[in-house]
């Protein structure tokens, strides 16, 4: 399944998506006999837990993790959440950060004890804790290109996402999961035809359905209308190409965690593709990027640039920008991608003003090399 769902960003979005809605359900369905499911403290908890990490507030995150541990000590659950405040604290967690070691140390704890424990009374708790542990250790190895990592854990986790299938009736939140199918089954062939024949041997899906089921999430569900904005943005951003319905999402999903960069990022994204330069600008302005990582400090150089060859029209300042943004995102490999993408498109309409084809010819191709969707190019 996971082969027809969308390109390297969107597949990102939605793996780091599926863990959370995992852990939620692992935590907040009490038709499943476990005492750690029924217990009201330990859901509030993580409730305000992933809250905190949704919102970058990894101090509170971190006071919530020390709790679940006094509480349940060497549940696999506990190592769960631990791995996923390591995660999002040291996004974009790459190879060369000391936190890698931890992250996985983390993973891999909780896979063990899960692996132990998956006959156990609580056998559907345990496989959900499970699936979310591997899922997020390959979503680390597939982004660093860590294939000799990636094919033996994605081999051991079959038999595991197999055995889900037969517990999808006791979850009416998988409007979530089901709408992502739904959308992606058809929307991704359609895009990428090369993959039709891949998809035909998958149930049809409807983006339509799809789209429905998502929005349902958005409007009822109080753990997961974070996701669903999210995916809900991306969606309208990549592949139906309505910038104006993306900027809501965007919209939402910031206002709901105005401290989360990631979020902020998309949404200034948006509002610089709607031509909303003023709105942009000051939500530019008002981030303190001076607390914020380097990775959303160079996305700001970019989105600087654009502003700057958009609204002001000083070519010489974006080209600086844009130069600057690149150098500084490049570190970051695979997850700059896309952001670099939109400098080099930048650098190409600016060769072209300048009269340099040969440039303009360049940076273009650089762009597309490194686009998933070309059409999100700000011309």
């Amino acid at each position: 399944m996971v082969s027809i769902l969308p390109g390297q960003k969107d597949l990102k979005r939605y793996k780091i998506s599926k863990i959370l809605l995992v852990l939620v359900l692992c935590l907040s369905t009490s038709s499943l006999n476990s005492q750690f499911l029924k217990d009201s403290t330990s859901l509030n908890l993580i409730k305000e837990g992933i809250d905190n990490v949704y919102n970058f507030q990894f101090d509170k995150a971190d006071k919530v993790s020390e709790e679940l541990g006094k509480l349940y000590p060497g549940q696999p659950v506990v190592y769960l959440f631990k791995g996923m405040v390591t995660y999002w604290e040291n996004y974009p967690l790459i190879t060369t950060s000391s936190a890698r070691a931890s992250f996985e140390e983390y993973m891999r704890k909780c896979i063990e004890l899960s692996d132990k424990n998956k006959n156990s009374s609580a056998e559907v708790e345990i496989l959900l804790v499970n699936l979310c542990a591997r899922g997020l250790l390959l979503l680390y190895y597939t982004d660093n290109y860590l294939s000799l990592d990636v094919f033996p854990l994605a081999t051991s986790t079959y038999q595991y996402i197999r055995r889900s299938f037969d517990f999808t009736a006791y979850y009416s939140d998988f409007y979530f999961f089901t709408g992502v199918y739904n959308y992606y089954r058809e929307a991704y062939p359609e895009a990428y035809p090369i993959y039709k024949p891949l998809a035909l041997l998958f149930p049809k899906g409807s983006k339509v359905k799809g789209l429905e089921e998502l929005q349902i999430v958005s409007k009822n569900s109080i753990i997961l209308k974070a996701e669903a904005f999210s995916f809900l943005s991306a969606i309208f951003l990549t592949f139906e190409n309505n910038f104006q319905q993306a900027t809501y999402f965007s919209k939402s999903l910031h206002t709901l965690y105005p401290d989360n960069p990631e979020y902020l990022g998309a949404y200034i994204k948006n509002l610089l593709l709607i031509k909303r330069y003023d709105e942009a600008e000051m939500e530019m302005l008002s981030s303190n990027t001076s607390q914020s990582n380097s990775f959303f400090r160079a996305q700001m150089l970019i989105f600087n640039g654009i502003l700057q060859e958009k609204k002001y029209h000083d070519i010489k300042k974006a080209q600086q920008f844009y130069s600057k943004g690149i150098d500084d995102i490049t570190i970051f490999g695979s997850y700059g991608n896309e952001y670099a993408a939109y400098a080099y498109f930048g650098l190409s309409r600016i060769s072209e003003i300048n009269g340099n084809k040969d440039y303009k010819k360049m940076y273009r191709k650089l762009a597309l090399q490194l686009a998933d969707f070309k059409k999100v190019d700000f011309d």
